[in-house]
């Protein structure tokens, strides 16, 4: 589960609902048509801008952000070195046994293809195809989130320009008491704007940035696996390919595991 982004969320709403009942009552910002024009519009907008097959991959993104895919690059160094090594020691048509118990599927598929005896340029182009896919059906993911960020204040300002012309329509000149109701009513005009900016700010925007984070690692496990292929079919060395593999993690991950294994040998 992803601890820090549920906390970060519950902290968001807590310090924004604790600031408005330390000025006055909640019940001030709870306005049902507000809701439904801001919600129903936002909905409405993003469902008009992005086909079925995009739609209902929203329930599995909002699963990956609150409990997202967990992606090792160590574990698929360490699979691509063994790899490596039983090429080496029993040649290249053992891999298959290999590959066919393989999870990941992008593993199994890149091992078939050294086991059925395809040159390099040829594996490279191939698994390049599939992850310039893998990247374009994400971004298609990300963009629906992009855009309910961009389009929920948008609709929440449409409620405000509804809310303040009902409110200048009802407005009497010639009754004095008209103007003891244009600050609630302004007040109400304004809510769809707040409505807004929470769903762009605090619940669509963290949404996509979880998936975009998720993506990233998952590219390079991709890359990690990518470049283990090949380095099998040059028929490299498996300790020049754990290397090379490693250099390809961030500093900061290295480091990280690099203190977690100092500590376990430690105990």
């Amino acid at each position: 589960m992803n601890i820090t982004g549920i906390i970060g969320f519950l902290m968001a709403m807590g310090f924004i609902i604790g600031g408005i009942v330390s000025n006055g009552p909640l019940g001030d910002f709870v306005d049902i048509a507000s809701l439904l024009i801001v919600f129903g519009g936002t909905i409405g907008v993003v469902v008009y801008n992005f086909p079925f097959s995009v739609l209902k991959k929203v329930p599995k993104m909002l699963r990956i952000a609150i409990f997202p895919v967990k992606y090792d690059p160590e574990q698929y160094i360490e699979e691509m070195v063994e790899h490596c090594k039983t090429a080496r020691m029993k040649g290249i048509l053992a891999l298959e046994e290999t590959a066919n118990a393989c999870e990941n599927p992008f593993m199994k598929s890149a091992l078939m293809l050294i086991v059925d005896a395809n040159d390099s340029d040829k594996v490279k182009s191939m698994l390049d195809d599939s992850i310039d896919f893998m990247c374009e059906r994400h971004e298609s993911n990300f963009a629906l989130w992009s855009k309910a960020a961009g389009v929920a204040p948008a609709i929440g300002m449409v409620g405000t320009l509804i809310g303040l012309i009902q409110m200048l329509a009802a407005m009497d000149p010639t009754n004095p008491e008209s103007a003891n109701q244009l600050g609630p009513a302004m007040s109400v005009a304004l809510i769809t704007t707040f409505y807004g900016c929470i769903i762009a700010h605090v619940m669509a925007t963290p949404v996509g940035t979880l998936c975009k984070y998720n993506h990233n690692k998952e590219l390079l496990c991709l890359q990690i696996i990518e470049e283990g292929t090949l380095a099998i079919i040059s028929g490299a060395n498996p300790r020049y390919v754990e290397e090379k593999l490693r250099m390809m993690l961030p500093a900061t991950y290295k480091e990280s595991k690099k203190s977690a294994r100092k500590a376990s040998s430690e105990e």
